[in-house]
């Protein structure tokens, strides 16, 4: 049985508070006044980093009327400028509050697939999934509620001015609407939950039974909420992640966050467990679980790859000015972590998993999963801030302390579910099996 130690509670509290005041603190700091960004605007121009005011638009006018345009014109992008700068402590805790969130999301699939398939290996490793699982309705419910408080900062088309203006967006009011929002969000949120909650009180009751009638109901359940979860996980992408650019949209993008959710979500287990193991408990767990673990690291990093590109080739190809302008303007403004996170999430985890011996060392799994989970941090983060705060980002103070507050809560939430139960799922049929596993 697990105990959650006196000294990761203290951490884990004291990265919620320092980060909640490090986010307040450049919440407060980032509402500057029209005045103020103009003369944040001057001070770049001066130093001949300016973001350009378009010129053409001024062209276009007569000699008459040209200074009253020019001002109108550098008012416009200081006005856009200000909007862009209060919308990224929004944008930054919605993108950490996201991929944690996302992560237990992962893991839920994970184990609803190692159910449904009646796998052999995994039933020693149940008792940390469930935990980690354990963190999707409270993640998922502070989502929501971010999404709802932040609305027009992370959603222009929450922003009754943007729509009145916009005739695309208005076609797409009947599905883009708050109270619609709102309401799939907690369809979304409470199927994923019910499922939670009904498969692991089948789990643990399955301990005590002494035939396999909570392990046959918890794979009905599985084989369901595997099905609501393909629809769903889809839906939610569109709504939660894809929206924030209402111009652009991807078939594919639903699986491409599905692959990032998965990924991110097996690696967390696979640390998790070593970290566990290092404690003495685990008992049963073996380098070949690790292996397993590995290689579904290393194979999801790949599938990730494979959609991540066949959807960027196909709109870069194509070169259609609606759907490109979503790759211009992220090759652009974020060139860095843009092509950053391929190294991090196909090149390093390949170069240093495509060993069959190295999966089964526990500090290049750990080497290889924390690179995994900065680069999948940097993909959620380049998909929401350059419908943001377009080329105003950095990661400093909002991003760092909405990191360390979700980090802190995830910590807290799932090491509070696993003392509560015991590390080992004995009822399950297959737990010889899964002891005894050898690859």
């Amino acid at each position: 049985m697990y105990t959650i130690s006196n000294r990761l509670k203290i951490f884990s509290i004291s990265l919620i508070i320092l980060g909640a005041l490090g986010w307040s603190y450049s919440y407060v700091t980032s509402h500057k006044s029209l005045e103020e960004v103009k003369e944040i605007l001057s001070h770049e121009s001066s130093h001949g980093d300016s973001h350009e005011v378009v010129s053409h638009e001024m062209e276009s006018n007569n000699h008459k009327n040209a200074e009253l345009s020019h001002e109108s014109a550098e008012d416009k992008h200081a006005e856009h400028v200000m909007h862009q700068i209060h919308n990224r402590p929004y944008a930054a805790l919605y993108v950490a509050a996201f991929f944690f969130m996302m992560i237990s999301l992962g893991v839920l699939a994970f184990y609803g697939i190692q159910y449904a398939s009646q796998a052999g290996w995994s039933p020693v490793l149940y008792r940390v999934m469930e935990a980690i699982t354990y963190y999707l309705l409270p993640g998922a419910l502070i989502v929501l509620a971010i999404a709802i408080i932040g609305d027009k900062h992370i959603f222009i088309w929450m922003d009754p001015e943007v729509v009145a203006h916009d005739e695309l967006i208005q076609g797409k009011s009947s599905w883009l609407n708050k109270t619609w929002f709102v309401i799939r969000a907690l369809i979304f949120i409470g199927g994923w939950s019910l499922y939670r909650y009904f498969s692991r009180r089948f789990s643990l009751a399955q301990d005590t039974d002494s035939g396999n009638k909570f392990f046959k109901l918890n794979f009905r359940i599985s084989a369901v909420f595997l099905v609501f979860f393909i629809y769903t996980e889809s839906m939610m992408s569109w709504d939660w992640v894809m929206s924030v650019d209402p111009h652009w949209f991807s078939t594919l993008f639903g699986w491409y966050l599905f692959a990032s959710m998965i990924v991110s979500g097996i690696t967390v287990i696979a640390l998790i467990t070593i970290y566990l193991k290092s404690k003495g408990l685990l008992e049963y767990v073996n380098d070949s679980h690790l292996h397993d673990l590995a290689k579904f690291m290393f194979g999801f990093s790949v599938f990730w790859t494979y959609l991540w590109f066949s959807q960027f080739m196909l709109i870069w190809y194509a070169n259609i000015p609606e759907e490109v302008t979503y790759y211009v303007t992220r090759i652009e403004h974020y060139t860095i972590p843009f092509f950053g996170m391929i190294v991090m999430n196909f090149i390093f985890p390949f170069l240093v998993l495509i060993n069959s011996d190295y999966k089964r060392i526990p500090w290049f799994i750990v080497m290889a999963g924390i690179v995994i989970l900065i680069g999948h941090y940097v993909d959620v983060f380049v998909m929401i801030m350059p419908a943001t705060v377009v080329d105003r980002w950095f990661f400093g103070l909002p991003e760092i302390s909405a990191l360390a507050l979700f980090s802190g809560l995830f910590i807290l939430i799932v090491f509070y579910s696993l003392s509560k139960a015991p590390l080992l799922a004995k009822g399950n049929p297959y737990i010889k099996e899964s002891e005894n596993f050898h690859y």
